[in-house]
């Protein structure tokens, strides 16, 4: 599973990142965590506002730090 934070590194990025970090260790979840700085990827991603979350490619969360439990739910 492939876990991509979007952000360029602002509180709520790293809060973002933070909390997908926390899920995959509680839940003992085999996924690869990547953080997307570059705007240009971001873009390409189809992210056009931070922070955003995608699991596998898909766009789970933007504009917002999600909920844990949301998190937990998504790549459960």
């Amino acid at each position: 599973m492939l876990l991509q934070i979007c952000g360029t590194g602002c509180a709520k990025c790293n809060e973002l990142e933070k909390l997908v970090k926390e899920v995959v260790a509680e839940k003992g979840i085999a996924a690869t965590v990547e953080k997307v700085t570059d705007l240009q990827a971001i873009v390409k991603l189809g992210v056009f506002t931070t922070p955003a979350l995608l699991v596998d490619g898909v766009i789970k969360a933007a504009g917002s730090v999600p909920p844990k439990k949301d998190i937990a739910a998504w790549i459960a």
